[in-house]
């Protein structure tokens, strides 16, 4: 009985402690859903925001606490990426949102109903590339990465066509996806010449023997190729600046991207400390120079960008798009085709110099899809050719058979199916 007894009463004494710790439990986990749920509500953090690239290609990477929940979009006049972050709060120092490269302006705000809004303006169309939202590696918290890269306003409009058809308006990105949608064809598209007249505005480029300004003779020469070219009625042609104006080596690439460029021409007129050296010459990019002239001379035309107080930084990284690769090769290709045939063209008009067709590593001629040359028509340094610089004549014969030359490179890509052009 007392056994009994004391059974009965460590039963009930048992039963007391056990429900004291079930209620303390039940209020612990209360507490802990509670703090589950409040940081569920808390407001997502944005704490870090960089940008990195060129006029022709940036990445913007932002970061946050934990997963956001984004949503994005396209518009234009002028053409943005928008995008929508739900419940979150802004921890961004505003020195980090200077607009750069390809992005000419950054708008970060609040809109209500605790979204906020990232607002990129590009210098003219674009295309997104890529728009990731990753988790960090070393388990810190989350981050969206952007790539944008110069495009026609043909992709941005097709861009926008297909987010009309395919979401409504907005676009609810899923991690690792790729957004771009490729190549988009375009049919009618004319063969289509930017020409590039080197230098301008604040950077006058080589000064001649009798004061003749690089920047100049350049501008010169290229409106009288365009007018040309032109004429001939068959093709679309550009100039990445037809006033005195100071332009980035990257932005001179871009503008040829957006206009589609099956050929950039960029024009310039060095000087030599051997005077007695004359003659064109026709540049092709290469990692490797032909010759330490063309390297000297590289160097010297890629130094343009700090004469408005710019250091652009050079990212040499390695391709790691098999395809991107394989486009740059064939660009390659397309390239030295147009200046041997540049080559050959100018040889029988106007004076070249020993082993005319040169390369080296330009910036100016580095888009991945444009096929480039650099034409050097002659030399500052010396008197003579400084002269024929200045004559119309001379100009007017040299213009004919770059002209010539276009037309030679238009019809041979017409006539393989690898150019959209109708020749000349």
């Amino acid at each position: 009985m007392g056994l009994a007894d004391f059974t009965g009463k460590g039963c009930r004494v048992g039963g007391q402690i056990l429900g004291a710790f079930r209620l303390l439990l039940l209020v612990a986990i209360f507490f802990a859903c509670s703090s589950v749920a409040n940081a569920a509500d808390a407001p997502l953090v944005a704490k870090g925001y960089k940008m990195a690239g060129d006029a022709t290609k940036m990445r913007i990477v932002m970061d946050f606490d934990r997963e956001p929940d984004i949503k994005w979009f396209l518009l234009r006049g002028p053409n943005r990426l928008v995008i929508d972050l739900a419940n979150s709060r802004l921890a961004i120092d505003a020195k980090d949102l200077k607009p750069r490269g390809l992005v000419k302006g950054v708008r970060l705000g609040e809109i209500g109903d605790g979204v906020s809004r990232l607002i990129l303006t590009g210098k003219g169309p674009f295309a997104v590339d890529r728009l990731d939202v990753l988790k960090n590696e070393d388990g810190s918290g989350y981050r969206i990465a952007i790539d944008m890269s110069a495009a026609s306003e043909r992709e941005f409009d097709t861009a926008l066509a297909n987010q009309a058809l395919t979401t409504g308006s907005t676009v609810s990105t899923d991690k690792g996806g790729r957004v771009g949608t490729g190549p988009v064809s375009n049919p009618g598209h004319r063969f289509t010449v930017v020409i590039d007249p080197g230098h301008g505005g604040i950077d006058g480029g080589a000064e001649g023997l009798n004061g003749t300004i690089e920047k100049n003779v350049t501008l010169a020469f290229a409106t009288e190729l365009r007018d040309k070219l032109a004429a001939i009625g068959k093709y679309d042609v550009f100039m990445t600046r037809d006033t005195d104006e100071y332009l980035r080596l990257d932005d001179r690439v871009r503008i040829a991207r957006q206009h589609e460029a099956d050929l950039l021409i960029s024009i310039h007129a060095d000087t030599i400390s051997v005077k007695g050296i004359r003659g064109a010459t026709v540049y092709t990019v290469s990692d490797k120079a032909s010759d330490p002239q063309a390297q000297a001379l590289a160097d010297r035309e890629n130094l343009s960008d700090q004469f408005a107080g710019m250091v652009i930084k050079d990212d040499n990284k390695e391709v790691t798009d098999i395809l991107i690769d394989l486009i740059r090769r064939e660009t390659h290709t397309f390239s030295m085709s147009f200046a041997h045939t540049l080559v050959g063209e100018l040889s029988t008009s106007v004076g070249l110099i020993n082993n005319p067709q040169r390369s080296a590593g330009f910036k100016v001629l580095k888009a991945p899809d444009v096929p480039s040359v650099l034409v050097e028509l002659g030399y500052l340094s010396n008197a003579k050719d400084e002269a024929q610089l200045l004559n119309a004549e001379w100009r007017g014969k040299a213009a004919q058979s770059i002209t010539n030359a276009v037309a030679l490179f238009a019809s041979a890509r017409a006539g393989t199916g690898t150019g959209t052009g109708t020749g000349g």
